[in-house]
C-alpha cells in the first residue's frame, strides 16, 4: 500500500505484509505511529483498496465493506440520539428483519454485554465504557465472520478498560469469532492477543510475531495476576524496548 507524501515522494504505508488468520483466532497488532496498523484494518474492512496484492475472507477477495465484517471504533460511532436498543438493532432494521425476532436478539445481546435493562436509555446518557458495550453488541448482533477493533478501549479509564478487556475475552470465547484488534497498549496487546504482530514503520511491515498464552489464561484467571506473570513481564519489556528503539530510529532519521 503506497501513498504520495506532502513532498511528492512515495510513502509505503504497508509493504510485504503477508499472513493467514485461522477461524476463531484473536490477533492483536501494535507498533509505533506510522507503522500501518490502521491502514491494515481499513483495508481489511474494505474502506481502502490495496495498491498491490489482495486480501481475502473465506476465499473471497475483499473489494469493499461487507456484512461479513463488523467494526468497533475507538469512540463507538454510535447514534447518540437513539436509545441503546435502537443502536444495537440498527443493522438488523436496515436488513428489514422481523421486528419481534430482532427485539429478542437485542435483549439477548444487551444481557451478554452487561447492559440488561438499559434498552430504553438514551445513548448519550451512558458512560464511555457502557457506550463501548453498546458498540460491541451492535457489531455482534449482525453475526459477522470477522470482527475488526480499532483502539476500542483506548479512551477508557484504567479500571473500565480492564473490565472491558475481560468482556472482549469472554465474547471471543463464547462466540468463537475471529478478531483483529489494533491497540497502542503493549499490555493490552499481550492480554488479548493469542497471536501478536509488532509492526515496524517506513515501510509498514510485520517486524515480529508472537504466539501467546495470556488470552487463554485470561478466560479463567485474574488479569492483574497475569500482568505479574514472569513471562508476561519479560515479553512486555522486550516489546517496549523494541518499539522504543524504532521510535528512536525514526527521530534520528527526521533529524
Amino acid at each position: 500500500m503506497v501513498f504520495p507524501s506532502i513532498k511528492g515522494e512515495t510513502v509505503h504505508a504497508l509493504k510485504d505484509v503477508n499472513f493467514t488468520l485461522k477461524q476463531g483466532e484473536l490477533l492483536s497488532v501494535l507498533g509505533p505511529s506510522g507503522c500501518g496498523k490502521t491502514t491494515l484494518l481499513n483495508i481489511t474492512a474494505g474502506f481502502l483498496r490495496p495498491t498491490s496484492g489482495k486480501i481475502s475472507l473465506g476465499g473471497k477477495e475483499i473489494n469493499g465493506p461487507g456484512v461479513e465484517r463488523g467494526m468497533v471504533f475507538q469512540q463507538g460511532a454510535l447514534f447518540e440520539w437513539l436509545t441503546v436498543a435502537e443502536n444495537v438493532n440498527f443493522g438488523l432494521r436496515m436488513k428489514k428483519e422481523d421486528p419481534v425476532e430482532t427485539a429478542q436478539k437485542v435483549e439477548e445481546w444487551l444481557d451478554i454485554v452487561g447492559l440488561k435493562g438499559f434498552g430504553n436509555t438514551p445513548t448519550y446518557q451512558l458512560s464511555g465504557g457502557m457506550q463501548q458495550r453498546v458498540a460491541l453488541a451492535r457489531c455482534l448482533i449482525n453475526n459477522p465472520d470477522l470482527i475488526l477493533m480499532d483502539e476500542p478501549l483506548g479512551a477508557l479509564d484504567a479500571l473500565t478498560r480492564e473490565k472491558m478487556q475481560s468482556l472482549v475475552l469472554k465474547i471471543w470465547k463464547e462466540t468463537g469469532k475471529t478478531i483483529i484488534l489494533i491497540t497502542h497498549s503493549v499490555e493490552e496487546a499481550l492480554l488479548l492477543g493469542e497471536r501478536l504482530f509488532v509492526m515496524a514503520p517506513r515501510p509498514g511491515r510485520i517486524h515480529k510475531e508472537y504466539q501467546l498464552p495470556f488470552a487463554s489464561m485470561g478466560l479463567t484467571e485474574d488479569l492483574r495476576a497475569i500482568k505479574n506473570n514472569k513471562e508476561f513481564v519479560s515479553t512486555r519489556e522486550e516489546i517496549l524496548t523494541m518499539i522504543w528503539d524504532m521510535e528512536e530510529e525514526i527521530m534520528g532519521k527526521e533529524n
